[in-house]
């Protein structure tokens, strides 16, 4: 996330607003026509996938998807060699990781854009989707409280660089041991320091979302953790969102999750499917968020 500055980060908000009006109206501007991206995926995904296959159509190019069992990166070969192979035949690469050094190492040979779609550090084309949900649900994003009760996860590291930012307030809370990372939290206060922003962390759920506008989780136990779980669910009791929770936020709260959820461990359902919930909107808006960003980079 940090990659953008605050001014590119609006321009990639706005051009979505536009291209998703566009859309509803029956508007696909070809503008990537004949442009190839590449889906390196080493992680599952409903939700990355299709919105970067179905956003590369609708602007006129294609992407094509490469399954971990495909490329076999750091096995078969080496992440260097995948990149040096790929920009000899792509316009761009999207991958999907456990590692953000696979990215970044991406990213360092590869001599065309290199997009991340998730990694154990940073999940940033999920923030933009999140920030133009804010901004369509609520108003001026500089305006806004945003409260965090979770995991302080890569989704929660995006989301503290993309708020601050922008200068909006956000309030963390986890479990004493599953707080953010030192140096993103400490990047992020930086940020805000000259946005008007702020950044609160704290291990009180309640304290968290008091009077807040947008309310944000996602699960607890994520891919590749699940000999953890027992621990996380106890230690996460008391973090979970639901109507108690919510009845100290604002009366118009915005409820995000990034999902897939675990109903009934971080959120409950009467929540996820009540009506602050906008977690399909966010869905919803990858796709136009990923489209401005591949617009402006391809």
């Amino acid at each position: 996330m940090d990659d953008l500055s605050a001014e590119e980060l609006w321009e990639v908000l706005n051009f979505a607003v536009e291209l998703k009006r566009r859309m509803k109206g029956g508007d696909r501007p070809p503008m990537l026509a004949g442009k190839v991206l590449a889906l390196l995926f080493e992680k599952p995904s409903l939700r990355t996938r299709v919105t970067f296959e179905v956003g590369m159509l609708q602007l006129g190019g294609h992407a094509t998807y490469l399954a971990p069992s495909d490329v076999q990166m750091g096995s078969r070969e080496s992440v260097p060699d995948v990149a040096r192979n790929l920009e000899r035949w792509v316009d761009g690469i999207m991958t999907r990781t456990f590692a953000h050094s696979t990215v970044e190492a991406l990213a360092e040979h590869a001599g065309v854009p290199v997009i991340n779609g998730l990694s154990d550090l940073e999940h940033p084309c999920q923030v933009l989707a999140d920030l133009l949900t804010i901004h369509e649900r609520v108003g001026e994003v500089r305006k806004v409280r945003a409260a965090w009760v979770g995991d302080g996860n890569n989704v929660c590291h995006s989301l503290l660089l993309g708020m601050a930012k922008l200068g909006a307030q956000i309030s963390v809370a986890t479990p004493k041991t599953y707080g953010p990372d030192s140096k993103i939290l400490a990047r992020a206060k930086e940020i805000a320091k000259g946005t008007s922003g702020s950044i609160t962390v704290g291990t009180d759920p309640q304290e968290a979302v008091r009077d807040a506008q947008v309310v944000y989780t996602d699960v607890w136990v994520s891919m590749g953790q699940e000999s953890e779980r027992a621990a996380k669910l106890k230690a996460f009791s008391g973090f979970q969102i639901n109507a108690a929770l919510l009845a100290r936020a604002a009366k118009d709260v915005v409820v995000l999750h990034c999902l897939p959820a675990h109903r009934g461990e971080e959120i409950t359902d009467d929540v996820l499917d009540g009506p602050r919930s906008a977690v399909f909107d966010q869905a919803e808006n990858r796709l136009h968020a990923q489209k401005a960003l591949l617009a402006k980079l391809l």
